[in-house]
């Protein structure tokens, strides 16, 4: 998308703001913004590689940016839904056994989104919003998510740190990767649930 910055841009942000700068993109990237989450982390893979930034201070503020901001839409829809049961419930057709029986849904089933939203495109941005809405419990959240997280920033920073030799080639076909790699995470997550629910019936 044009409005997005590009692997330049980003660049220049991670190495002139330091490892501050993943903090603040990952995090408000997931709370909703249009950030660039993936091609974020890999460029800073790569600038680790090069030795343009302490490998350890950035993994920590990546992760740390991405944790921040996941728990932070929990805590908005934790915070919000019984305010909004009560003031548009009607409206939209929301009520206190349908809030609970996606409660339950999201205890059984629903937790797993959380750890695997983070690779499908537009999920996780809306993954931790919904676990506190439905009021998942805490402990429940953290230990999906979390590990979500981590296996997330690991991999795409991975992808950039031991593909770094090949900077020219990385940012010339970045975005196609990207786009093939969650483009199969959807099929993937897609079949699981399908054969889940199959199932369950």
């Amino acid at each position: 998308m044009d409005f997005l910055p590009d692997n330049e841009t980003l660049s220049h942000w991670i190495t002139h703001y330091g490892p501050i700068s993943l903090f603040v993109l990952l995090a408000l990237g997931i709370i909703a913004l249009p950030v660039p989450e993936e091609t974020l982390l890999v460029v800073s893979g790569v600038l680790m590689r090069q030795g343009q930034i302490d490998v350890s201070n950035a993994y920590a503020a990546a992760l740390l940016g991405s944790l921040f901001g996941i728990t932070t839409s929990y805590l908005i829809g934790r915070t919000t839904s019984k305010f909004l049961l009560h003031k548009y419930g009607s409206w939209i057709g929301i009520t206190e056994d349908r809030l609970n029986k996606a409660h339950a849904w999201f205890e059984k089933y629903g937790k797993w989104s959380l750890f695997i939203g983070y690779f499908i495109p537009g999920v996780r941005h809306f993954t931790g919003l919904f676990a506190g809405i439905t009021e998942l419990e805490y402990k429940h959240f953290a230990l999906y998510a979390y590990t979500g997280a981590i296996l997330w920033v690991t991999l795409f920073i991975s992808a950039g740190y031991f593909l770094g030799n090949y900077l020219p080639i990385v940012y010339e076909n970045l975005e196609l990767a990207i786009e093939i790699a969650l483009g199969i995470g959807t099929l993937a997550v897609l079949a699981y649930f399908f054969l889940l629910r199959k199932d369950n019936k």
